[in-house]
């Protein structure tokens, strides 16, 4: 019996040390993704009022939850039962992070916005408040369902030879601290303004009402910055996934440095995505 129990305990040793192993792989895979993940979170939980951006926030993480409470079954299905489709959803949803970063980058060029009439926040009704906190939480949920299917494929892809137990606890480990990690830091960074003004309100002495000066005028920089980072990750992680899933696009880029060949196809893929994708919106618009 004793040996038995000492067995059970190395199995589980031996577990846990493939687990770590394998998270952390899976983690420096995934990072790019996480990087996106942040800056699109943080973007969308700030512009609210003070006492609503840890709601919406809240709102959004719990949607994120969800989104990876149905993705990692799924996921763990098809790795089982049907392990192409794997690589299928992989390179779809490569495709759609290329488009997204070509479009954020076409958007900064081009400066091409819809003029749209603004009003003011304080002449909102309540009711005009609460549809458009609710049509932003949704387009946050619904980004974060294709980032979170992308951050749990990649993360499965690189235990895909483990065994599935390994699988799970990996994979799902990844998932959930990406959960964790990524609304913990939005969380602080669209509350740095908030900080920032009660060391001024505070008046203590130069030092504090110095750094609550920097906290605030820094919140809007750090949001541009996470941007600029996030839409070259999508680009570096899309163009990743095409090199290393499509042969020819491996063999084509298998002499040049990874992350050129990474920005080549992210960038080539988005702009053929993006192309697709107007003058698909330019038909249909024809058509009305």
């Amino acid at each position: 019996m004793a040996a038995s129990f000492f067995a059970l305990l190395d199995d589980i040793s031996a577990l846990m040390d493939d687990v770590a192993t394998m998270s952390k792989v899976a983690t420096q895979k995934t990072v790019g993704i996480l990087g996106d993940d942040l800056a699109v979170n943080a973007e969308k939980a700030s512009g609210f009022l003070t006492n609503r951006e840890l709601p919406v926030l809240w709102k959004i993480g719990k949607g994120s939850l969800l989104n990876k409470l149905i993705i990692l079954p799924f996921a763990f299905l098809l790795s089982a039962f049907l392990p192409p489709a794997i690589t299928l959803i992989l390179v779809t949803g490569g495709v759609y992070l290329a488009y997204e970063g070509v479009e954020k980058i076409v958007g900064f060029l081009v400066h091409s916005k819809d003029i749209k009439s603004t009003v003011k926040r304080t002449e909102m009704t309540e009711e005009e408040m609460i549809n458009e906190e609710n049509s932003k939480v949704k387009s946050a949920i619904f980004v974060d369902f294709i980032l979170s299917l992308e951050i749990i494929i990649i993360a499965l892809s690189t235990v895909s030879d483990s065994d599935l137990g390994t699988q799970i606890a990996v994979v799902s480990l990844i998932a959930f601290l990406a959960t964790i990690g990524v609304y913990g830091i939005v969380a602080l960074i669209v509350r740095m303004d908030d900080i920032g003004f009660k060391l001024i309100k505070s008046n203590r002495n130069k030092f504090t009402n110095a750094v609550g000066t920097a906290l605030v005028n820094a919140l809007p920089l750090v949001i541009k910055i996470l941007n600029v980072i996030g839409t070259i990750a999508l680009i570096l992680v899309a163009g990743g996934i095409f090199t290393h899933n499509i042969d020819f696009i491996h063999k084509i880029t298998a002499t040049l440095p990874p992350l050129l060949g990474n920005a080549i196809f992210g960038l080539v893929i988005g702009s053929i995505a993006l192309t697709v994708i107007s003058l698909f919106h330019k038909w249909r618009n024809s058509l009305n």
